[in-house]
């Protein structure tokens, strides 16, 4: 495994938005989003049978995730709004790259929330752009992933308009909201996106 740590923590910047390390102070930004945003995210998120292996709390969630992140195994960023009257742009989500493989594989997997006040903007497609780019021009990974629940129609909308491949069905492939749940694999190589995908995601959205 490469010296991920000197990666991390790292920040990306889009043209209309930041992907950043989620900090111990965003626990009151953060609770208030997840809040908020309880009836919309409930069909799609994770969930552990026995009711084991989740953080005790925020401070325990982002201490974990970035010592993970320090080891080279995931990347977890809070998705924010550039705002020209606050030195900290508001946040409107999550992305984190997650189970990131090294060896032969230099693969990982992509997993993503947004406010439905701010879905439907182009939001998470520059999100997972960004996350892609970075994970292939600067870590050096070969191959990433989303999975996504065939019912969740706005998620597959992000992985249409990005182009990654569809791989097929996983038959009860995670855990969501309390059931086994099929998903799709949708993927893309560093080959494929030889100008990177936050390129073709500007191309995409001048001819649409």
């Amino acid at each position: 495994m490469p010296e991920f740590d000197r990666h991390w923590p790292a920040t990306v910047e889009g043209p209309n938005l930041i992907l950043r390390p989620m900090r111990l102070r965003d626990k009151g930004e953060w609770s208030a989003l997840r809040r908020a945003n309880a009836s919309w995210l409930a069909p799609w998120d994770a969930t552990v049978p026995d009711g084991s292996g989740y953080p005790a709390n925020f401070a325990a969630m982002v201490s974990s995730q970035n010592r993970a992140a320090r080891n080279g195994q995931c990347l977890p960023w809070a998705i924010t709004l550039p705002n020209d009257y606050s030195k900290r742009p508001p946040m409107v989500g999550q992305l984190t790259v997650s189970s990131i493989m090294w060896g032969a594989a230099r693969s990982g997997s992509i997993g993503y929330w947004v406010d439905a006040n701010h879905a439907g903007r182009g939001i998470v497609p520059e999100a997972v752009a960004l996350a892609t780019d970075h994970c292939f021009q600067v870590l050096g990974l070969h191959r990433i992933e989303i999975n996504i629940r065939p019912e969740n129609g706005p998620s597959l909308r992000v992985v249409e308009k990005l182009g990654f491949r569809d791989e097929g069905l996983r038959k009860n492939y995670l855990h969501i909201d309390g059931q086994w749940a099929d998903h799709r694999t949708f993927a893309l190589t560093s080959e494929e996106v030889p100008e990177g995908l936050l390129n073709r995601w500007a191309v995409h959205r001048t001819k649409h």
